[in-house]
């Protein structure tokens, strides 16, 4: 292993107004429901005592919105960086899957096969968001080693950038990882360097864990006293 590892927290915004119809919302700059508020609210009670040395958000209000309360709870400015923004599915924002497989038969067909490598009509292709993203883990990598960071962002971008760390083929991220929960956690250890001839830069210690506050330890009951 390396002398110095980070730790990063990977967390998705909370749920917007298109979760409950399962439409796509990449560059879109979609609100968060009350309930995605209520989510944004507990990932901030666990970062007041999660020893954070930084939060960073994509610009997107629903990344930014979810963020600002772990921000305010760790007594942290939030940084927020346009390379964290989700994929951008082109003519398919707002729509649901079984819309888009109407509109764009041949395109949606495409992404099914290699949703990495085969962009949704005049989208950003996977692959593409993955390199324009990498460098910002990196950089809070060297700036925080041995520190512990909060990005705040989106499911599709976090799932292939999880492939890019661990050595996975990208086109895989929708059948290894179906589904990320919003403002859980994915923790991981960045960098990596095993001995192993393994390809990957990051250890994965988690995924999809709840936000749960880590308080000071409960004291030990006073023994009782005796009757000698």
């Amino acid at each position: 292993m390396g002398e110095y590892v980070t730790t990063l927290y990977l967390a998705r915004h909370g749920e917007t107004i298109w979760h409950a119809e399962h439409r796509y919302a990449g560059s879109s700059d979609v609100a968060l429901t009350a309930r995605g508020s209520e989510q944004a609210a507990r990932l901030g009670e666990w970062a007041a005592t999660a020893g954070l040395s930084a939060i960073v958000a994509s610009t997107l209000s629903r990344s930014r919105l979810s963020a600002e309360p772990a921000a305010a709870a760790a007594g942290l400015p939030l940084r927020v960086d346009e390379r964290l923004v989700e994929i951008d599915f082109g003519r398919a924002e707002g729509m649901s899957p079984a819309e888009l497989a109407a509109a764009f038969p041949d395109g949606w067909a495409g992404f099914e096969r290699q949703p990495a490598r085969h962009p949704l009509p005049d989208g950003e292709a996977g692959v593409d968001g993955i390199d324009r993203s990498m460098p910002v883990l990196d950089e809070l990598a060297a700036e925080f080693p041995e520190g512990r960071v909060l990005i705040v962002g989106h499911a599709t971008l976090m799932r292939l950038q999880l492939c890019r760390l661990i050595g996975l083929d990208p086109d895989w991220y929708r059948d290894v990882m179906p589904a990320l929960e919003n403002c859980a956690l994915m923790q991981l250890e960045l960098p990596w360097a095993g001995e192993s001839t393994w390809p990957g830069r990051a250890r994965l210690l988690g995924m999809n864990m709840p936000p749960v506050p880590t308080g000071p330890p409960t004291p030990e009951p006073a023994e009782p006293p005796s009757s000698a």
